[in-house]
């Protein structure tokens, strides 16, 4: 008989019209890194939701077993007593505590009901020292990366005694330098016996880190598979319930005019305005072409078009032109005003309005569309949200249906449907695919290609290589705020790229 640390068994769970998990099964074994793939809205979440007591026994019907033991959760603290420990996508770090306070948050030492902060920060030297972490436990955590955040998440974890360890995406802001730590930290943990169930859209990290992996499509088990035994295109069929024979599928089509040109551009970080992040670059990009452009985080892409659509805090100088005329841009009205849109990388923050229904994120941007004399004609704004919800195939319910209702690729197309109702000329994508699930990828590229095939000019910046060479009609790299090398569809490869930007010539 096979032993198991971890059975979820049958496992149902509804909400008001939704049934988010049909009778889900999966095992963990002891010690393994079990990956969990699956679309936006598959269930993963709700699932691991379920099994860290965020949603107790009694909301859901199925057995969960921890060593073949039944288990019950009442609540979160119930399932961490169980030993296990979940880290979501959006840390919960307090950043204005130490690291020692945040590790022992609820669980501090203490003697005679007083805490014991000498024993505290000793312990806390301890499992820093684990997750490899080489700071003062009294640093505060306002003075941390994203990335040694979530290695103090991790920490926080092991001083819980965690035997089953949860991690949720937990890569989608790392640095790739961040990533591999965090892939060594989890091959130790594993080798001291914990048990990781790693969720992930990145088929290529789970393949690299995972023994296993179980796929959940539509609230229901698929397969689970042994790492060794699968493929990328395997998982990707199962994940999709189709075959998606090319990942990229890029369009040929003859680009245009120059839309947008960039002269002499420099940008000024804004906490030292005498200090360049952007020197004096130079580019432009014709009507139905889409320019990638790459580079390492912090060689200064976001900085560079969230300047152009003039939403960032740095004072700038240059020039820019549309259609050959030369503008003045100050601020992202300006930007609308010439036809320029900007998804932007963070879609929660400073995308939508997540609280608001579809239909006002959808149309906060160009309301004058559908005002006369101050007031709004409802129906004829219901219209237009309809058509651009079917153009775009977003799925919901309704149009009144809040934005944070919505699965990660879904609230990316309810962000791009909001600028594409201005008509841009230029549509800047800035990490466009980022935290959404290959379904979703490939009608966004299938979006882009219409745009394309419509005469719109795209720049898409994005940290994924495979993305960049395989959509873009041609590439720029970015080195240190400088463009450090300029490559054609096909004549580009990832060492190519990935030697422009570490500064090669």
């Amino acid at each position: 008989m096979e032993t198991y640390i971890l059975e979820m068994c049958n496992i149902t769970k509804e909400f008001p019209g939704v049934k988010a998990l049909d009778n889900v099964s999966f095992k963990v074994r002891p010690g393994e890194i079990h990956a969990l793939c699956g679309e936006n809205g598959a269930g993963k979440s709700t699932l691991m939701k379920v099994l860290s007591g965020v949603y107790p026994y009694g909301t859901y019907s199925g057995e969960i077993y921890i060593n073949h033991q039944l288990q019950q959760f009442p609540n979160i603290r119930a399932s961490e007593d169980a030993g296990i420990a979940i880290i979501n996508q959006e840390l919960s770090v307090i950043k204005q505590m130490t690291i020692g306070e945040n590790i022992f948050l609820g669980n501090e030492p203490n003697r005679f009901g007083i805490i014991d902060w000498p024993q505290l920060y000793h312990l806390t030297s301890q499992y820093l020292e684990e997750v490899g972490l080489k700071l003062r436990p009294e640093t505060k955590v306002s003075e941390l990366g994203v990335g040694q955040q979530q290695l103090v998440e991790i920490a926080k974890a092991l001083s819980k005694k965690a035997k089953i360890l949860i991690l949720d995406e937990p890569t989608a802001a790392l640095t790739e330098a961040e990533v591999d730590t965090l892939m060594g930290i989890l091959r130790r943990l594993k080798q001291a016996g914990v048990t990781c169930i790693y969720i992930s859209h990145k088929l290529s990290e789970v393949l690299e880190i995972a023994d296993s992996v179980t796929v959940l499509r539509d609230g229901k088990t698929i397969a689970t598979k042994q790492v060794a035994d699968t493929t990328e295109n395997e998982l990707i069929s199962l994940m999709v319930g189709r075959e998606i024979s090319e990942r990229f599928p890029r369009i040929e089509h003859q680009a245009g005019d120059i839309v947008l040109e960039v002269k002499n551009f420099t940008v000024y970080d804004p906490s030292n305005p005498l200090r360049p992040i952007i020197h004096n670059v130079n580019f432009s990009v014709r009507r139905g072409e889409i320019l990638g452009i790459a580079g390492l985080m912090g060689a200064g892409r976001t900085e560079l078009v969230s300047s152009i659509f003039g939403g960032f805090t740095g004072r700038n100088h240059g020039e820019i032109y549309i259609d050959g005329e030369r503008v003045q841009i100050h601020s992202p009205e300006d930007a609308i005003r010439h036809g320029i849109a900007l998804v932007t990388e963070d879609r929660k923050r400073h995308g939508l309005i997540l609280e608001q229904e579809i239909r006002k994120n959808l149309t906060i941007v160009c309301l004058d569309k559908f005002c006369k004399y101050n007031v709004i004609n409802f129906n004829e704004e219901i219209k237009e949200c309809h058509q651009s919800v079917n153009n775009l195939r977003i799925k919901t319910p309704s149009l009144f249906t809040r934005v944070n209702n919505l699965s990660g690729g879904n609230q990316q197309k309810v962000v791009l449907g909001k600028w594409l109702m201005t008509t841009p000329k230029v549509l800047i994508l800035d990490e466009p695919t980022r935290g959404i699930d290959v379904g979703a990828k490939f009608e966004i590229y299938n979006i882009m290609n219409e745009l394309k095939k419509a005469g719109v000019a795209i720049i898409m910046v994005s940290s994924e290589l495979p993305e960049v060479l395989g959509m873009s009609d041609r590439i720029l790299v970015m080195h240190e705020g400088r463009f450090n090398g300029e490559f054609l569809h096909g004549e580009a490869d990832q060492e190519k790229i990935m030697f422009a930007a570490t500064g090669g010539n």
